[in-house]
């Protein structure tokens, strides 16, 4: 069973109607991840009898005829920066390995838990999630299913991963500067970024990344998001940025024309570089847009000056909260050079210097929506460069490896405006090219009408070389 080649969707049809138990289509998804996890390393831990047990209870369920959620019988894989009852939450940390195990759900893993979902295992990321490479002391390298000498990307690899290759067809993210869409467009298929509080935290602790956090469903296409989506809003008493639902399934919504009449397209958003096989892709896809009758305003300029500076001060003072207290201690050593180096840089940030930093992010939103007065979406490059290979120094980027393949995704968490990615292409390494698509302050579901319509558009293949084979 493929998971990629049907909705989510379809896949909950076909279990009420019982065509297939829950039981089958959970053991499908953990053969699947037996077959390909050696090879890809997109799930860092399983639990193969609790699994089942869920699916049982649910077709007990089913036979019975009682009330089952929405999105019964989907295998679901959690991102291992959030808790899920009974595993481990390690962060991707050797530091957090052997404590205990969660005995509740975070609220985004509850809701989807009580909308039906299956929960198979966890997905692996970073260590907390620091950067746009999945890889880690206690797990190791996630590797992309397109090519596996190459990152699945990060912070939310290990879900992307698994979805790219179809071990499971849903899966969590969270996105603080990127994680969501980075991950998505690197590996080929559809991402989205809610605006923050659509999906609610909560919890009794805050988020790691503040007031750049946002989490949110990961799924291969717009319509399996937006299903998703419909079972995770509404707001949460414990999370201050919570909003409420939107009055309305957007899943349904999707069923209408999705073609926007008018889009901002800039390619570097007025600062940074972009890899020209990138931008050649990336434009092949806007000439197509026009061609569709889609008016395109061209835009060099966005912001003034390159947001990723002010975005950093926020993530390293982020992480400088979280772990400044393991300095001088044996632990200290066991965490990622790069997380070090952030919770340094991190320590020295005045309070001023963040202040001014929040600030920043009234003043792009403030940008953004000068911009969006010409159309209701911008488009950019999701990614400047190619991901990079294991132990790369960075993405390609013309020829070159460059730390700044990753550009123009983190100011959009400090504006907190809703954001997706869509497969545009590929590049002449076989990699995919993905397109960013923005949009007004909450209007989540105009941007996944859009990415619904880009994707029908594109009619690229969903299928990866490394994956499910039926």
């Amino acid at each position: 069973m493929d998971f990629r080649k049907s909705s989510v969707e379809s896949l909950v049809a076909d279990i009420r109607l019982r065509r297939m138990s829950v039981r089958e289509v959970t053991q499908r998804a953990l053969a699947n991840i037996e077959d390909l996890n050696k090879s890809l390393n997109a799930f860092c831990a399983l639990n193969p009898v609790d699994a089942l047990a869920q699916a049982d209870a649910l077709d007990a369920r089913l036979k019975k005829g009682d009330p089952v959620g929405p999105l019964v019988g989907v295998p679901l894989g959690v991102k291992d920066l959030e808790d899920a009852r009974g595993y481990v939450t390690t962060y991707g940390s050797q530091l957090n390995i052997n404590n205990p195990k969660a005995t509740e759900d975070s609220v985004q893993v509850a809701r989807l838990r009580a909308a039906g979902c299956v929960i198979v295992g966890k997905t692996n990321t970073p260590e907390y999630g620091h950067k746009g490479v999945t890889d880690n002391l206690p797990f190791g390298f996630t590797r992309n299913p397109w090519n596996t000498e190459y990152s699945a990307g990060g912070s939310s690899g290990g879900s992307s991963a698994a979805i790219a290759s179809g071990m499971v067809p849903l899966a969590t993210g969270s996105d603080g500067g990127g994680s969501i869409r980075l991950p998505s467009s690197a590996c080929g298929f559809t991402g989205f970024k809610a605006s923050q509080g659509r999906v609610p935290l909560g919890g009794s602790s805050p988020a790691g990344a503040g007031l750049l956090a946002v989490r949110g469903p990961m799924a291969m296409r717009a319509t399996d998001i937006a299903l998703a989506l419909d079972a995770l809003t509404g707001d949460e008493s414990t999370d201050i940025f919570g909003l409420p639902h939107p009055g309305c399934s957007l899943r349904a919504a999707l069923d209408v024309d999705n073609r926007p009449a008018a889009v901002v397209w800039s390619p570097t958003m007025g600062f940074g570089e972009v890899d020209a096989e990138v931008l050649a892709t990336c434009e092949a896809f806007i000439k197509r847009l026009e061609s569709e009758g889609v008016k395109v305003i061209r835009r060099e300029q966005i912001f003034d000056k390159d947001p990723n500076g002010q975005w950093f001060v926020l993530w390293a003072t982020y992480r400088a909260r979280a772990q400044e207290h393991l300095h001088g201690t044996a632990q200290w050593e066991l965490i990622d050079p790069s997380l070090r180096a952030m919770v340094d840089y991190g320590l020295k940030v005045s309070g001023i210097e963040f202040v001014r930093a929040l600030d920043a992010c009234h003043t792009l939103n403030v940008d953004l929506e000068a911009a969006l007065r010409d159309a209701p979406f911008i488009l950019s490059p999701t990614l400047a460069g190619q991901v990079p290979k294991k132990d790369a120094g960075g993405g390609l980027l013309n020829g070159r490896e460059s730390s700044s393949w990753v550009t123009f995704t983190p100011a959009i968490n400090m504006t907190r405006n809703p954001a997706g990615t869509v497969n545009v292409g590929f590049r002449s390494t076989g990699m995919p090219v993905g397109l960013q698509v923005i949009g007004r302050q909450r209007d989540d579901l105009r941007v996944l009408k859009t990415l619904a319509y880009f994707e029908s558009l594109a009619g690229l293949a969903n299928a990866a070389p490394v994956g499910v084979k039926d």
